[in-house]
This record gives C-alpha cells, structure tokens and sequence, in this order.
C-alpha cells in the first residue's frame, strides 16, 4: 500500500462522514478541489463507482459502501499500531482539540491542566465548554467528554467514569413544601426541569432501585438548558433538582441545599471519552484520554464516600412505588446492556 492510497482512504471516508466534499476539505486542512480530485482518481484506479453525487447530497453506491467498511476496518488498524508506535518512539505533540461538559471541564479539567502541561508539554490544547452536543467530525473535534448512554455507532468510546447525582432542594422549599419522605410523596411536590441538550430523557428525577428504574415527571412552571442554571433554580427554592453530586458538595455542605430521600440513590450517569473509529487516533489523543482516565480516578470530588459529610433531608425508610400517573418502572438490566453495548473499547 502506498502512502498516496492511504490518504484517498482517508479522504474518502471522511467525506462520507460529513456528507460533503467542502466539510471533508476543512476537516483534513484541503482544498475542495484536492479532495474532489483525490476521490475520482480513487474511482478511476478502482474501476467502480463509490459515491452517487447529486446538486443536494451524496450517497454511496453498492460497492462505495463496501469499500468505505473495508476502509474503516483498514484505517482503525494502522492508528492503533501508529499509535502505540508514537508513543513508544517520543512524547506526544501537536494540536488538540476537545470538548466537554461545561461542569466538568470547570470543575475537574481546568483546575488539574497544570498537570496535563507538565506531562505534555508539545501538546496545544484547545477547549470547547458545553452541554450541547457536538458533531466531532463536522467541527473536527479530536476528542470529547459524554455523559449517558452513547447512540452513535461512528464513534468509539472508553468508560473513564461515572457520575453519582443527589436529590435536592432548598431549605426555603422544604420549609414551605414540606419534606417527603417517599417516592409516593414526591408526586405531589414541584420540580424544575431540566431539558438536557440532545439527550433522550423525558422525565425530571430517575431513581434506581435494586433491578428497576423509577422516572417521575413533577410538577412545575420553570424548564432550563443549561445545568448551572438548573443548579442555580434548585437553589432559590424554585422545586426540587437532580443534579451532580459533585456540583452540590459545596452547597450541601454550606447548607443552602439539603438532600432528600437519600435512601434512593438516583440513576448514575457513565462517562466516556469518545472520538471517530476512522479518525487518526494520534499519540496526543491517547495522552489525553489516559489523563483524564486517571483524574476521574483520584477526584475527591467524584467520590461516593462524600455522602456521609452532608446533612441529609430525612433517615425515614422508603416505600416502594406502586406505579402511580407520575411514575414508571422499567427494567435496568436492558438499560445496562444497552450502555456496555453503545461504548467500545478505546
């Protein structure tokens, strides 16, 4: 194989990723031209036709989708192997471009980048904040943080960690609400809503409990995007939350939010570092994801054992849930194996 087929691969499924030649071309740093010349003389040296072109789209013909399959599995086999070469033979260097959540990039990544830049001092890193999602091959992401389940099949993931949530409101609600004490309860309680950019949940509070998932939608007039600011309704007593328990340690703690049922645990959220199957898996973006791997195991703050330092809203047993108009039990073992099967191995 030489290094001019290599690169028509790679130009070849990158285009197909993005659906366009242009997004293709500001991807690899080409000009449009050069990669529309480099898929025809692909074309032209295979003998076949790989991509139906039209004024509005592409799609790939029988044997274009053959060929791009082949091309992935080629591809993912040569970064492995220049991967682990490259981190054999120098330090990792270069640009490098990822996103995360903004609560955890705050919290855990930037007060820990001191360290990054010690290890890695060649790489250039460039940070994007978010809660929304993010299309890694369209704006050419090397690298993101995900919370939740992953459902897309293009990229490849590796679990770094999970993130336990809390159930709570603020001393004012509970002061003019009243506490509850069971799931029962709650139904008859206000909650905030918080409308998860690009995510599937449709409920306000997930609860697991031994081998079943509760969801209860609440009652409430105020919905948000964004989860400082969901923290932040929590906090003026505007109904209850569900959010990080690393977000409300320190509120927890000053007493400005109080737990609430803490005999059931709400649904834990996985993390997984992610990045495409067929992007050049790069020394640099090995560094990164083993770092982050790393931090997520020795945070303090991503601990469970934090539980026992926090006031807590009541010690009264929990009633199981009879399946009332608010709440639905579903099975989390399908949930778990949907999760294990969504993320591969980096």
């Amino acid at each position: 194989m030489t290094m001019d087929r290599l690169q028509a691969m790679l130009v070849f499924t990158r285009v197909v990723d993005s659906g366009s030649f242009s997004r293709a071309a500001d991807t690899l740093d080409l000009a449009r031209a050069s990669v529309t010349v480099i898929v025809q003389n692909l074309e032209t040296y295979l003998k076949v036709r790989l991509l139906q072109r039209s004024t509005r789209q592409l799609s790939l013909t029988p044997e274009g989708a053959q060929f791009y399959e082949r091309c992935v599995r080629i591809l993912a086999d040569i970064d492995e192997m220049e991967g682990s070469l490259s981190i054999l033979g120098k330090m990792p260097q270069g640009k490098l471009r990822i996103d995360t959540p903004g609560s955890i990039g705050k919290t855990l990544l930037i007060p820990a980048l001191d360290d990054f830049r010690a290890r890695y001092p060649d790489i250039e890193l460039t940070i994007g904040f978010g809660d929304k999602p993010v299309d890694l091959i369209q704006e050419a992401v090397d690298c993101a943080i995900k919370l939740g389940s992953l459902i897309d099949s293009n990229l490849v993931a590796r679990r770094i960690g999970t993130l336990q949530r809390v159930t709570a409101a603020a001393p004012t609600y509970l002061e003019y609400h009243g506490a509850p004490h069971s799931i029962d309860d709650l139904c008859a309680h206000i909650g905030v809503r918080y409308l998860c950019p690009g995510a599937t949940r449709t409920s306000d509070l997930q609860f697991q409990l031994n081998e079943r998932m509760i969801e209860l939608n609440l009652r409430g007039s105020v919905a948000v995007n964004d989860i400082e600011a969901y923290l932040a309704c929590g906090l003026k007593g505007l109904g209850i939350v569900q959010v990080p328990r690393f977000m409300a340690i320190p509120y927890l703690r000053s007493g400005e939010l109080v737990e609430i049922l803490p005999g059931c645990e709400p649904k834990a959220i996985p993390v997984s570092a992610v990045y495409p199957q067929n992007r050049h898996l790069s020394g640099s973006v090995r560094a990164f994801v083993d770092w982050i791997s790393e931090l997520f195991e020795r945070a303090s703050l991503f601990a469970t054992e934090v539980r026992n330092e926090v006031p807590l809203c009541s010690d009264v047993p929990v009633r199981a849930t009879r399946g009332g108009a608010f709440a639905r039990a579903v099975s989390a073992t399908t949930e778990a194996s949907s999760d294990s099967a969504a993320a591969r191995a980096l």
